[in-house]
């Protein structure tokens, strides 16, 4: 640390890392010490962040600046895991985008090298500051719908040639992993958030309108049961004409109904739950906006905020590294189930 402030670096400079950025700076106790990315400071558009040093390579940043408190993981999803061991081999906080890493092995090999060198993970799931969600963890801990009968989530959202773009890492299934990975993860995060672990799980997924642009699936049914109780269905699509169409979640439970829904989940629709009155809550934040397309709430100021917070023993990780492992071991286990299906229809056929 610098004085009072935490000194932060950042891997890779495309849209999120300059959110990342931007979000530092205006912080008050932060400072941006670095900027690390393999392409030309000049193809990024870093004209604001041009008195921050710049580096081509990771390793080369970590080795020249031992004054960096936490590195940020903003690279592409297949590097994650890779890059967040390196920075804490050097005794950095890692502050990583989603998906923690691509496999479950892989997220243990970091909260292994975490737990060994005494450094915290923050994995961004920011969706969980959006004020439906804050209030629906308030419902659900509170026990205020009683035992949780259903649980619904759909995912349909737009992703065409504007987002996959030739020889761009997006699609490919080494860097981007799959439409769960990359576009759906923070919806998952929010369910294991509010409902714990899955099992039981049946998959069928499909791939509509990308072959030529991906090396995965754009849509999928998903079902399952809760380890808790209930039972739960994810239907998720990027096939989606022009625009994003929905994230929601609708919950049938004892006690009553409720529906968050809107493009990003960010709009309470119904809520009727016996004696309770639906309070006033504050207004979501927009979503990115990333030209061509738009992604999920823009509350990365509240990950940064949590840092500090943190690392100055004011407060504790709202998203630590175990969260963001069982997130990537539900979307494994979701592949799996659909792999599994699959092969076995394709036997039964032979």
């Amino acid at each position: 640390m610098t004085g009072n402030k935490i000194n932060f670096a950042i891997v890779g400079c495309g849209h999120i890392g300059k959110r990342h950025a931007a979000m530092i700076t205006s912080n008050q106790e932060a400072e941006l010490v670095a900027l690390c990315d393999i392409r030309n400071p000049d193809e990024l558009n870093l004209e604001n962040y041009s008195a921050v040093p710049f580096f081509e390579d990771i390793d080369t940043m970590l080795t020249s600046l031992p004054n960096v408190d936490v590195v940020c993981i903003c690279t592409p999803n297949g590097l994650h895991a890779e890059q967040s061991i390196k920075a804490l081999e050097h005794h950095k906080h890692v502050v990583c985008e989603k998906p923690m890493g691509l496999t479950k092995a892989s997220c243990e090999q970091v909260i292994y090298k975490a737990l060994q060198v005494s450094k915290h993970v923050f994995c961004v799931m920011q969706n969980r500051y959006s004020p439906p969600s804050v209030w629906l963890k308030e419902m659900i801990s509170n026990g205020y719908l009683g035992k949780i009968y259903m649980v619904q989530i759909n995912c349909y959202w737009n992703r065409d040639e504007r987002y996959y773009k030739k020889g761009n890492w997006k699609g490919t299934k080494n860097l981007d992993g799959g439409t769960l990975f990359t576009q759906f993860s923070h919806f998952i995060d929010i369910m294991y958030w509010l409902f714990g672990d899955i099992h039981n799980i049946h998959a069928k997924l499909a791939d509509f309108n990308h072959s030529t642009s991906t090396e995965f699936e754009d849509s999928g049914f998903v079902t399952f049961d809760f380890i808790n109780g209930g039972m739960g269905c994810i239907n998720f699509s990027t096939s989606v004409y022009d625009k994003n169409l929905e994230s929601s979640i609708t919950i049938i439970a004892e006690k009553g109904s409720i529906k968050v829904g809107g493009q990003y989940m960010n709009e309470v629709e119904i809520c009727h739950v016996k004696d309770y009155v639906m309070p006033q809550l504050p207004p979501p934040n927009p979503p990115n906006d990333y030209g061509g397309y738009k992604g999920s709430a823009a509350n990365h100021h509240f990950i940064i905020e949590n840092v500090i917070d943190t690392i100055k023993g004011r407060s504790v990780s709202t998203t630590n590294a175990l969260e963001g492992l069982k997130v990537v071991d539900i979307i494994e286990r979701i592949y799996q189930a659909a792999d599994f299906k699959k092969n076995n229809s394709r036997n039964f056929i032979a």
